[in-house]
C-alpha cells in the first residue's frame, strides 16, 4: 500500500489556486505510485459530500461485481428481478442500462423535471422525494425509445442499483455497506434514505451563488445520485481500483461508444487527452460538484469535491494531466 500524507499543504495550495474563491468547502486527494495525497480547505479530510451522479460510477462497480458472482447476467432484465408488471422498462437490460442504452430518458416524465428544476432554483429543495415504489410507479409509464443510442439516463442508473441489489437480496444502501465501504475500509461512504439519515461529518451544500441547498437524500436516488463520501474515502478507492483490489473493477473497461470522441464502461466514462487515456465521472446536484477520474497507464488517479454547484470538473483534469 502507498504511504498517506494527510492534509498535503502544496496540493491545497494547488487545489485553492485551481478553484478559485468560489469553492470555499472542496477537498481533493491525488494518488500515485509513491503517495495519496490528501488536501481540504473549509472542510476536514473526513467532512462528507453529496457525490452526485459520480454515485453511477459506484453504481457499475456494484453491478460488474454481481456480474462476476454470477449474481446476474449482461443479459438480465429488469422485470426479472423488479417488480414492473411486464410494462416496457421491465424489458431493460442491465448491461444497457449500464452503458445508458436502454432507451430510457433522463427523467420520467411523471416525475415532472421542470417543475422540480423550478422548486430547486426559486427555493433550494431537494427534487428527489419519491420512495423507491414511486420511482418504480413512475418506471412503469416511462416510454422506451426501440432505436437504442447512448441517451444518459437518472432513472436508468436508478433502476440498475436497486435491480442489483434485489438480485442480492438487500437494498442499495446496504449493498454498498456490504461490497464496497466495508470490504475497502470506507468509513465515510454511505447511503442516506433522507436526510435525517445524515451523519455530523455532512456538509451542507451551497448554489452557484452561496445560497442554501437541500441535501439530495433520498433512497431511491441512491443508485444515480445519492451517495455521500469524504475525501479520505475516495483517496482510498482510487488507489483500490488502480491496484485492483477494488470489488468491480471491471467496469472501467470501455465496451461502447459514448458520444463524440468517448467510450463507455458500466457507467465510467474513457477520454482520450493530451495522448493519455483518462478514465473518469462527475457530478452535480443542488449543492455539490464531484469528480474522479484515473490515468491508469500512469497509475494515477484523482478526485475533486466541492459543496458549491460549481463545476469542478477542470480542476480534476488538470490535477490529473498537468501540463
Amino acid at each position: 500500500m502507498s504511504p498517506r500524507v494527510d492534509g498535503d499543504a502544496q496540493l491545497g495550495l494547488r487545489l485553492a489556486e485551481l478553484l478559485g474563491r468560489r469553492h470555499p468547502a472542496a477537498a481533493a486527494a491525488v494518488v500515485t505510485p509513491s503517495a495519496i495525497r490528501m488536501a481540504a480547505h473549509g472542510a476536514d479530510l473526513d467532512s462528507d459530500f453529496e457525490l452526485a451522479s459520480v454515485s453511477k460510477g459506484l453504481t457499475g462497480l456494484l453491478y460488474a461485481d454481481a456480474l462476476a458472482r454470477g449474481e446476474v447476467r449482461p443479459g438480465t432484465t429488469l422485470g426479472e428481478l423488479l417488480p414492473l408488471d411486464g410494462t416496457p422498462v421491465a424489458r431493460a437490460r442491465l448491461d444497457a442500462l449500464s452503458t445508458h442504452r436502454a432507451g430510457l430518458p433522463r427523467l420520467p416524465s411523471a416525475a415532472q423535471p421542470w417543475r422540480r428544476t423550478f422548486q430547486l432554483w426559486r427555493h433550494g429543495t431537494n427534487p428527489y422525494r419519491e420512495s423507491l415504489d414511486e420511482l418504480l410507479g413512475q418506471a412503469r409509464g416511462v416510454r422506451v425509445r426501440r432505436r437504442v443510442k447512448p441517451r444518459y439516463s437518472n432513472i436508468g442508473f436508478e433502476l440498475l442499483g436497486h435491480a442489483v441489489a434485489a438480485a442480492a437480496g438487500t437494498t442499495y444502501a446496504e449493498l454498498v455497506a456490504q461490497r464496497l465501504a466495508g470490504p475497502l475500509e470506507l468509513s465515510g461512504l454511505y447511503v442516506p434514505a433522507d436526510a435525517s439519515e445524515l451523519r455530523q461529518t455532512a456538509l451542507a451544500g451551497h448554489g452557484r451563488r452561496g445560497q442554501p441547498r437541500e441535501p439530495w437524500a433520498n433512497a431511491a436516488l441512491g443508485p444515480a445520485g445519492g451517495v455521500r463520501a469524504s475525501i479520505r474515502d475516495l483517496g482510498r478507492l482510487l488507489e483500490a481500483l488502480l491496484d485492483g483490489t477494488a470489488p468491480g473493477v471491471a467496469a472501467l473497461e470501455p465496451v461502447a461508444r459514448f458520444g463524440t470522441g468517448a467510450r463507455i464502461g458500466a457507467g465510467w466514462l474513457t477520454t482520450k487527452l493530451r495522448g493519455r487515456e483518462i478514465t473518469w465521472h462527475n457530478g452535480g446536484s443542488g449543492g455539490f460538484r464531484s469528480w474522479v477520474g484515473l490515468d491508469r497507464a500512469a497509475d494515477a488517479g484523482v478526485a475533486v469535491l466541492s459543496a458549491t454547484a460549481v463545476s469542478v470538473d477542470g480542476a480534476g483534469f488538470r490535477l490529473l494531466t498537468p501540463p
